[in-house]
């Protein structure tokens, strides 16, 4: 429950209520956390708090951990949880919601945006559908640390500013124990926020909804006349580069629900994700997901088809002749292929550190690919490597030819790969500077998740924090870390994620 108790409560500065919670019913309702017992603060996420006003004192205090432990209230607001639907696996879900998930505060960050804080794993809410409304640990861990590993990728995503732990039983498979993850975003709206009203044929509540967001997201936006197919028109453009963005780093999300799409463009909830170890372009990181729904390959597919059920839930918004919205809607739509297609060739363009666009570029990058893929060498430390190539000699690419299977085929591409940064004048040195500052040393590969948790389990933490700090600069080369940018052992090339959690 939200206990306030006033002893200390000026320790941690009073916020905001969310914006968002001034709409009220139906779109929200105020639920109170469930106090979670014996609360440790496992790490806290200085940088984000600074950003957000709150200094190293008010992250340590013990206001503060209770308050991310759910607990007591952030002074001055109250902690409500919202309902959304949803297509789950491509079938329609007709009401989901925060099922575990509190909104508790909103804080003006020192860029003068302001910033949803939301609790995950602090109680049951009336959306639980008979959960107990927890996270356990493991699942916490992983959100944590990769939600600000893709920050610092340069990916659009949900934050994370504190990991609290407890020793408080949590029931899945096995008995695990209870976490909470503080998450941050300007807005936590997702695509089921809008589908939800759709399909009840509430359609009268969809307009305060998206002027909301439109007032506080886009606010360029709020005084135009087509002011909702301008919103869609951007949401569908931050979608699709964010799908090339996923694509790029071997991002693999593994749950792509409409509930789990961010109407801001964000990447949201962060589940049976996974990054791609040795490249299979029908990569599944999700055991649960049969069959491939949302494999690597699908991710842009699918990223299409969700913008097309968020467009088909605004239908309403974009004009009262219904035919003429689905007109609307439809060209809203159908620029997706084109944006996602050239913001996915110039992602590879940079990765491969080709300085002009030319017309082949997509056989040059989809043949590189394919050799990838058929011998599914290791993705990042595969694009990390190439950045050594001398391509003013014929010797192999220095720490790739070993991760090759098709060596004929590799020798092939190679040979025309350097005549082409030839032919461009290429400079290897600034070619290679360029290309390490997309094509990251380190990732958050499962068994390096894993082995933070296994020593969480056993009460050791410290991994957490080395892991953390290892990702916040995923770009440099860390002497002394090399281990950690190294493939997996062949024990733990095969770890398996679900949905539970």
């Amino acid at each position: 429950m939200n206990d306030v108790r006033p002893a200390d409560v000026n320790i941690v500065s009073p916020a905001l209520q969310p914006s968002f919670v001034t709409l009220g019913a139906p779109y929200v309702v105020p639920v109170p956390t469930t106090a979670l017992a014996t609360p440790q603060l496992l790490h806290v996420n200085t940088a984000l708090g600074a950003e957000l006003g709150l200094d190293d004192a008010t992250l340590q205090s013990a206001a503060f951990v209770d308050i991310m432990a759910g607990n007591r209230a952030w002074p001055g607001a109250e902690s409500h949880s919202s309902v959304y639907g949803g297509h789950q696996f491509g079938t329609w879900v007709p009401r989901l919601g925060d099922g575990r998930a509190h909104l508790i505060a909103e804080i003006v960050a020192a860029d003068g945006g302001r910033r949803e804080l939301q609790l995950k794993g602090s109680g049951p809410t009336p959306y639980s559908r008979f959960a107990d409304g927890r996270a356990v640990l493991r699942s916490s861990i992983r959100e944590y640390l990769c939600s600000e590993a893709m920050h610092a990728l340069g990916i659009p995503t949900t934050r994370a500013l504190a990991l609290v732990g407890s020793p408080q039983p949590v029931r899945r498979e096995t008995i695990e124990s209870a976490a909470v993850v503080c998450r941050v975003a300007p807005s936590l709206l997702r695509f089921g926020h809008f589908e939800y009203f759709y399909y009840r044929d509430e359609h009268a509540e969809l307009t305060p909804l998206a002027d909301h967001l439109i007032d506080t997201q886009f606010p360029q936006f709020s005084q135009r006349t087509d002011r909702y197919a301008a919103w869609l028109g951007e949401v569908v453009a931050r979608t699709a580069r964010l799908m090339a963005d996923w694509q790029a780093v071997g991002f693999c999300h593994g749950v792509m629900n409409t509930d789990n799409f961010s109407a801001i463009g964000l990447t949201l909830d962060y589940g049976p994700f996974g990054f791609i170890d040795a490249f299979d372009v029908h990569h599944i990181c999700n055991h649960t997901d049969e069959g491939g729904r949302y494999a690597y390959d699908q991710q842009p597919m699918i990223g299409h088809w969700n913008c097309s059920r968020l467009l088909q839930a605004c239908l309403p918004l974009l004009d009262t002749d219904p035919q003429r919205a689905v007109e609307i809607a439809t060209a809203i739509l159908d620029r997706f292929p084109a944006l996602y297609g050239e913001a996915m060739t110039q992602r590879w363009r940079n990765k491969l550190g080709l300085a002009e666009a030319r017309d082949d570029d997509r056989e040059l990058i989809n043949r590189f690919l394919s050799i990838l893929d058929r011998g599914h060498s290791d993705f990042t430390r595969s694009f990390r490597a190439i950045s050594r190539l001398n391509s003013h000699d014929d010797a192999p690419a220095h720490g790739l030819r070993e991760e090759i299977a098709d060596l004929e085929r590799y020798d092939a591409w190679i040979a025309d790969y350097r005549a082409r940064l030839r032919s461009e004048g290429s400079d290897d040195a600034a070619r290679a500077v360029r290309m390490n500052a997309v094509n990251p040393c380190y990732v958050l590969r499962n068994h390096l998740a894993q082995a933070a948790i296994t020593a969480a389990e056993g009460g050791d933490f410290s991994e957490i924090a080395r892991l953390f700090s290892l990702l916040q600069r995923p770009y440099d080369e860390q002497p002394g870390n090399e281990m950690y940018a190294a493939e997996p052992p062949p024990a733990l090339r095969h770890i398996e994620v679900s949905c539970s959690s």
